[in-house]
């Protein structure tokens, strides 16, 4: 090897500084030299106010200090998604990062609430879930390392301004010497004889050259799908909605530690609480409302005060084929989008950021590298895209047109599958790799309402009374637990206030 690799990220953003800080984070400067081009001209989506747990192990995993990111990235904690009118009007359900009680009698604790729904009367399923009912109670407090307890049976996330964390990642990465390159890029010349990418230029005439480009422009995707014509595969089919409107207003009392999600006709509202204001949207089809008539519906819903003008945003849900193309490597919505229902935009960056790392080339692009880095974030996408559909099929919803085209519409042979071994025994397959665990899933099918006709046999090795007895008593510890949690205002004023925190 003659030298380190040089890698230049073109874009910033969130996607951008993210994976200059995990290069910067992890590899070694004889290793790699990471360069960042951006202009401050270009504007960012910068609506993934949302996290996921994951989002923590990549924080750890660069060394950022939890408490004074989430300070000056105005962030609270998030331990759940609630839906409501999703599976029906007037249903509510909550998505938990965590567990819904514990095993009994050798298989998964639905297993037996199923059973014992079908002879008698139980809970519903959030009630035995720690997660879920904290986020009722507006509770919140770090999980403890005691397998035994029932406070060790969830995770959490974060909600925080995406334009200030990438500021905070540009000056974490500065600080240990990444260059950052003002400017617009104008051309990308490709080899003539490789097909790779040998340069860009920026408007101000400057040539730069790398041995690996990281392609980070967003939605316009200026190397992988201008320069390198990268074919995009359209999910439209599937994910109808294709616009949003984001608009942030001042922070309401209900200071939640969860993502709140409202079907509304045409698609639906998200609603993230941050330290010093609320942050809002309506995603929606454009095939079955006009932009106006969104942009009503949403001003219309608002708990709080508008600080701005709602801000449009236009997407089409898929992913490129090849996220890693010649020597360049397509992060962020560069590589693909699929609409924030879950969370998930941040954490498809942080795969490939992960991926990248894992398979980082040494003195040249090895193709099986690509080959391999491609299967894994074909195959995150494929899932998370799996995970998305079922929100909007499995309804009972025919108010509008919308739902009716979603309860309708054919859907992907490994959804079908799934769905359909969940409805006749309620078994829910563990992904090897893949983001939702069979917690995530029974959530979504439950809150939705799906319910098994079945439950595996073994669930009948234990006497139905002691199943019942087990039940409750689960139950009861989760709320008697949940109800000693501080709450989730107290806790982030102590543990990480802002400077511009908004009194509760």
């Amino acid at each position: 090897m003659t030298g380190p690799l040089d890698v230049v990220i073109v874009g910033g953003g969130t996607a951008g500084w993210m994976s200059a800080a995990g290069l910067v984070g992890v590899l070694k400067p004889d290793q790699c030299r990471v360069r960042l081009v951006e202009s401050d001209e270009i504007g960012t989506v910068g609506v993934g106010e949302a996290t996921l747990p994951q989002m923590r192990e990549f924080n750890d995993l660069i060394g950022i200090v939890e408490s004074d990111m989430m300070r000056k990235t105005n962030a609270t904690f998030k331990i759940g998604i609630e839906f409501r009118d999703w599976g029906f009007k007037g249903s509510n359900y909550v998505h938990p990062f965590g567990a819904h009680g514990k095993a009994m009698g050798g298989v998964a604790f639905h297993h037996q609430w199923v059973r014992a729904g079908q002879q008698s009367r139980v809970a519903d399923i959030g009630e035995y879930s720690y997660a879920i009912e904290a986020c009722r109670k507006n509770r919140f407090d770090f999980p403890v390392d005691d397998p035994e307890a029932i406070n060790s049976t969830y995770n959490y996330a974060y909600h925080f301004d995406a334009s200030l964390y990438a500021r905070y990642l540009r000056g974490w990465c500065e600080a240990r010497g990444l260059t950052r390159i003002e400017g617009k890029v104008n051309d990308v010349a490709l080899d003539p004889q490789s097909g790779d990418v040998a340069s860009i230029t920026l408007e101000s005439g400057e040539r730069i050259t790398a041995d690996l480009f990281i392609d980070c422009s967003g939605f316009r995707g200026l190397i992988i799908g201008q320069a390198l014509n990268v074919p995009f595969e359209d999910w439209t089919r599937w994910l109808p909605c294709d616009r949003a409107l984001a608009v942030p207003t001042e922070r309401s009392e209900d200071f939640a530690p969860y993502t709140r999600s409202t079907a509304l006709e045409a698609g639906w509202q998200w609603r993230i609480p941050l330290q010093h204001r609320t942050g809002n949207g309506y995603v929606y089809s454009s095939a079955f409302i006009s932009d106006d008539e969104a942009m009503t519906r949403l001003l219309g819903n608002l708990d709080g005060k508008p600080l701005a003008e709602p801000r449009p945003i236009r997407f089409k849900s898929g992913r490129r084929t090849a996220s890693w193309t010649k020597n360049c490597i397509a992060i962020g919505l560069a590589s693909g989008f699929l609409e924030p229902l879950e969370s998930t935009s941040i954490y498809l960056t942080q795969v490939a950021i992960l991926n990248l790392l894992k398979l980082f080339p040494r003195s040249r692009i090895d193709p099986a590298l690509a080959e391999r880095f491609n299967r894994v974030v074909d195959n995150e996408y494929d899932r998370v895209r799996d995970f998305l559909i079922l929100h909007y099929h499995a309804t009972s919803r025919t108010d509008s047109e919308l739902w009716r085209h979603c309860r309708e519409m054919d859907i992907p042979d490994t959804l079908r599958d799934r769905m359909a071994l969940f409805e006749h025994r309620g078994h829910i397959a563990q992904y090897r790799d893949g983001l939702f665990s069979p917690p995530s899933w029974l959530s979504v099918f439950v809150g939705q309402g799906m319910r098994p006709t079945g439950y595996h046999p073994m669930a009948d090795n234990l006497p139905l009374e002691t199943v019942t007895a087990g039940l409750e008593a689960i139950r009861r510890r989760v709320s008697e637990r949940v109800e000693a949690m501080p709450m989730h205002d107290a806790f982030v004023r102590d543990y990480c206030a802002a400077a511009d925190m908004v009194p509760a």
